[in-house]
């Protein structure tokens, strides 16, 4: 079961031979990332919804440098080798790719998704690797937040809890 799982992590090129054979098969890719540090109920039902928009869902997950530049010296919680993990252990997730940089736009750029899905309140063109996606054909959504979910505000709560 665990290769079945770990089949699902790949490299940014493995990724992309993965993405061009399910396009040319005719399947849409849809395309979503995120730190996903402490997953919860808000993240599942996203990723569960941004998976009924296409055929496969690739996640790119941000690194732990990247989580740490971008959240601070106290994040991630878990660590990379585990969010990847988990990540990919999830049924409506087909394939996960770690990346370095602060956006995903590098990677966005590599696999060229059919549809690219931020949650939450951004407008369409502050979706980083929005223009790339309309650029080659494909579509951005955006899913709404649901409220009361958040890593920031769990990681608080178990600090303060831990006091």
């Amino acid at each position: 079961m665990l290769d079945l799982i770990q089949s699902k992590i790949a490299d940014w090129d493995e990724a992309a031979k993965q993405v061009q054979e399910w396009k040319a098969a005719g399947e849409r890719i849809v395309f979503t990332n995120g730190c996903f540090d402490l997953l919860h109920y808000g993240h599942l039902c996203y990723l569960a919804q941004a998976r009924t928009l296409g055929d496969h869902l690739v996640i790119g997950l941000n690194s732990a440098n990247s989580v740490r530049r971008l959240k601070g010296p106290n994040r991630p919680i878990n660590d990379e080798p585990t969010r990847r993990l988990q990540m990919a252990s999830l049924q409506f997730v087909d394939l996960v790719v770690t990346f370095e940089q602060d956006t995903p736009g590098a990677l966005i750029q590599h696999l060229v998704p059919d549809v690219l899905v931020k949650g939450g309140d951004y407008a369409i063109d502050e979706i980083v690797g929005a223009d790339i996606v309309q650029q080659n054909g494909g579509e951005v959504r955006v899913l709404p937040y649901i409220q009361g979910y958040s890593t920031t505000a769990i990681e608080q709560k178990i600090r303060n809890e831990a006091l």
